[in-house]
């Protein structure tokens, strides 16, 4: 796990830590000292720790002006043991929300499993966007099956063109403008 980086492709349009409305604003990285596990895996110290215990995130852009954000997830995303939905909704999502963030899109091929406790944050999350969405993007189909059967596809969209979208390929305006579109025909605007 300690190979698996962020996605950094993207630094000459946004840095997180050297954005003042992010969360992680003046977080300094090291690139020698893998100091964050999870369980007894370490990972890469470019991700961030948001005080889960065993998921990590990177926010890898954020576009004030048109209201969405990028987030890249890495490991275990458990609500039951660790409530991680209250620390990622806490820690991170309220502070982009302050900033009129409404669009999120949660990249998670990199969450290797999950495990489902309440649905209260998501639903606080969900009702906190107005007009705007969630979308999880290549998570793994077990993953989505886990989310689909504690109801949170209800207020994260998961699957089908979701799962296709190659976003490495797309520069972030276009990933969010091809997430909108294909939320916007599924919703039925």
């Amino acid at each position: 796990m300690h190979s698996i980086e962020p996605y950094y492709h993207w630094r000459d349009l946004y840095v997180s830590d050297q954005d003042p409305d992010s969360p992680f604003y003046n977080r300094e990285y090291s690139e020698f000292a893998f100091t964050n596990s999870i369980y007894d895996h370490l990972i890469h110290p470019q991700w961030d720790e948001f005080g889960s215990q065993t998921l990590f995130v990177k926010i890898i852009m954020v576009n004030y002006d048109q209201q969405y954000c990028i987030i890249e997830l890495l490991g275990e995303w458990n609500d039951l043991l660790y409530n991680d939905i209250m620390f990622l909704y806490r820690d991170v999502i309220e502070t982009l929300l302050e900033n009129d963030i409404i669009h999120f899109i949660l990249i998670g091929e990199n969450i290797l499993n999950f495990h489902a406790d309440s649905n209260d944050y998501y639903e606080e999350w969900f009702s906190s966007i107005g007009d705007g969405w969630i979308v999880g993007i290549n998570f793994r189909d077990f993953v989505i099956k886990e989310f689909e059967a504690a109801n949170i596809d209800y207020f994260i969209s998961f699957s089908g063109e979701f799962n296709e979208i190659e976003w490495r390929k797309l520069l972030p305006d276009q990933l969010f403008e091809k997430t909108n579109s294909i939320i916007t025909k599924r919703i039925g605007f």
